[in-house]
């Protein structure tokens, strides 16, 4: 008879309350009396319901902070997994925010011509950077990266034999697979060679009726022992006498070399325009470190047949894409600038000494306030289905203590704060977290676990 549940107020009586009447004047009436509903539903469900006016005002009030919160918000990745796509892949340069924001906050000429005062076309944005940096003729950019293969599919290959490799028919994520994004293009899937070995006599022996070859970079995994592939420039080579297109989706589109960083095995954009493909395909939110785009680059009578097919403009970019992507590109015209100002570049780039430094601060602040934990070695890794084998030298916080309530109270937390458990321990990757933001995760992960 004490369980104060069966004496729950009405929601009517909750709003005539002064605290509930004085949230009224903030936000809309029906936001406050769905919150009120909320409150009384969660405490018909709870072992310690409100039992007085302060605890139902507490209640309502955090009912109401719910329902206000965005659903999309920012997090603090703290899983040492750079490109995380979950997370939103990669976190963008101070230039592209500020050119979004310039261009969000005004009209622009994203399809208008200023020099002859005519319509214009938003295909024309990026294209000139694009051409720079990679040495293709011609540049198309689409919404995403899958965009981007299905209509270079699509254009080329409609109906006609799309020549690929058993060994590259892959699931580039969340069941999202090559043989499915070819057959809704129109292509006719011919596979060819098996899953470790393909030679070039395969692919001859089936260009007989024509069509296209497809070559897909196998970013997200590896194969290794008795493997054999054909490189593009043979595929090239064995193509243009025929004038067959060939056509290479790369991926994670690389502009710039990582090997300084002990990161090989992935092709740079560069390299597979130079080496001759038809049309490559990428993307513009993992390795390039842009926002979520999809690349086209390639010969330029290819780009304007993919230019003017009429799936285009239902795959076609939005203008905060456009003009995020130019910032990003425009930076890669200075190597050092690109790696210190570019967020993905700075991650892979940052040294462990100066993560162990960072590391040895905030567990200090930590251990100040009574927080047990430690400084530890660890691996990150590139993510976004990029270099999947290989593993970056980083630095962590180990956490002491119950690593899944560390885990919920943290991502409770506001901002969410994302982590990784290992042998039992919360670890805190600050190769994923920027420097700007140690004091507030010091502050947060004080407030989660006091």
């Amino acid at each position: 008879m004490s369980d104060p549940r069966r004496a729950l107020p009405s929601v009517n009586s909750l709003l005539e309350s002064e605290s509930v009447r004085s949230l009224l004047e903030s936000a809309p009436r029906e936001l406050v009396v769905n919150a009120v509903r909320d409150a009384v539903a969660a405490a018909r469900d709870a072992t310690d319901a409100p039992r007085d006016a302060g605890a139902w005002t507490t209640a309502i009030r955090d009912a109401l902070a719910l329902r206000q919160r965005r659903s999309l918000r920012p997090v603090i990745n703290a899983t040492g997994v750079i490109l995380h796509t979950n997370l939103g892949r990669a976190p963008l340069a101070r230039a592209a925010l500020d050119a979004m924001r310039e261009v969000a906050a005004s009209y622009s000429n994203l399809e208008y011509n200023l020099e002859r005062g005519a319509r214009g076309s938003r295909y024309t944005h990026c294209v000139g950077l694009l051409r720079e940096l990679t040495g293709a003729e011609d540049a198309l950019v689409v919404n995403n990266g899958a965009a981007a293969l299905v209509l270079a599919l699509n254009t080329l290959a409609d109906q006609r034999p799309a020549v690929i490799s058993r060994g590259e028919l892959v699931e580039i994520g969340g069941s999202f697979r090559i043989p499915d994004i070819m057959a809704k293009s129109g292509a006719l899937l011919e596979e060819v060679g098996t899953t470790n070995r393909t030679h070039l006599g395969d692919y001859e022996r089936a260009l007989g009726r024509g069509g296209v070859i497809v070559k897909v970079h196998r970013s997200n995994f590896a194969i290794e022992g008795f493997v054999a592939d054909v490189p593009l420039g043979e595929l090239v080579r064995l193509a243009d006498p025929r004038e067959i297109p060939v056509l290479y989706d790369l991926g994670s589109g690389l502009l710039i070399s990582l090997e300084q960083f002990g990161l090989t095995g992935e092709p740079l954009a560069s390299e597979a325009v130079r080496d001759g493909a038809t049309v490559v395909t990428m993307s513009g939110d993992k390795l390039l470190g842009g926002p979520q785009a999809g690349i086209i680059l390639g010969r330029r009578a290819a780009i304007e047949r993919i230019r003017t097919n009429p799936l285009t403009r239902a795959l076609r970019v939005d203008k905060l894409t456009l003009a995020a992507l130019e910032a990003t590109l425009a930076l890669y015209r200075d190597a050092a600038r690109a790696f210190r100002e570019i967020p993905t570049l700075a991650m892979i780039a940052a040294d462990v000494a100066s993560l162990r430094a960072r590391a040895e601060q905030l567990t200090a602040r930590l251990r100040s306030r009574g927080i047990t934990c430690d400084v530890v070695d660890t691996d990150a890794s590139v993510g976004g289905g990029a270099f999947p084998t290989a593993r970056i030298p980083s630095i962590a916080v180990s956490l002491a203590g119950n690593a899944e309530r560390h885990d919920v109270r943290l991502r409770a937390s506001e901002p969410p704060v994302v982590t990784r458990i290992l042998d039992g321990r919360v670890l805190v990757e600050l190769r994923t977290v920027p420097s700007e933001l140690d004091d507030e995760l010091a502050g947060i992960i004080d407030r989660a676990l006091a």
